[in-house]
């Protein structure tokens, strides 16, 4: 069976607004390449740090989490409790039987949360101020689900990298 072309290649997604095609294109190609290279990553190895590098568990955890604020951010919502508390955990990785198959399966809740998020957003609403974090540094409706995009895929690489060298 030939391969799939890269997600983008595929054509546009169903209710996705045209100018979003490419966010939502972009984290369904990192969803892939994250489920093909992790579908048999050791549990054992999720916190290792080669040259004390961010572990693949982290990265795993910053990618649902960083999807979660960004989308928050977008609806023009503060971070709650849960949310903050997440952010403080991420570096704490589980490591016992099945957790790359559940923090897998967290990053697809998240990126199916952010999709329905996109095809909700009219576009005309792209060009809307939203203030981000504590400090409300400005930004736009389209800015952040942009950055969601791009910030997901810098970690993707960063993961698939530092999932090569632990498995040596």
């Amino acid at each position: 069976m030939p391969a799939l072309p890269e997600v983008w290649l595929r054509g546009p997604l169903p209710d996705v607004p045209a100018l979003l095609q490419p966010i939502a294109h972009a984290l369904l190609q990192a969803q892939e390449e994250l489920d093909a290279a992790l579908a048999a990553f050791p549990d054992h190895l999720l916190a290792v740090q080669p040259a004390g590098v961010a572990s693949v568990g982290f990265h795993l955890r910053h990618l649902a989490g960083v999807l979660d604020r960004l989308a928050t951010y977008a609806r023009q919502e503060a971070l709650s409790q849960a949310q903050l508390a997440y952010l403080a955990a991420e570096n704490d990785v589980p490591t016992v039987v099945d957790s790359t198959n559940a923090l897998l399966q967290h990053f697809h809740h998240q990126v199916a949360a952010f999709l329905e998020q996109l095809r909700s957003t009219p576009e005309q609403s792209l060009t809307d101020y939203r203030p981000v974090g504590r400090a409300q540094l400005p930004s736009t409706v389209v800015g952040l689900l942009t950055h969601a995009a791009e910030h997901t895929t810098r970690h993707v690489g960063q993961l698939l990298v530092t999932a090569r060298i632990v498995q040596g």
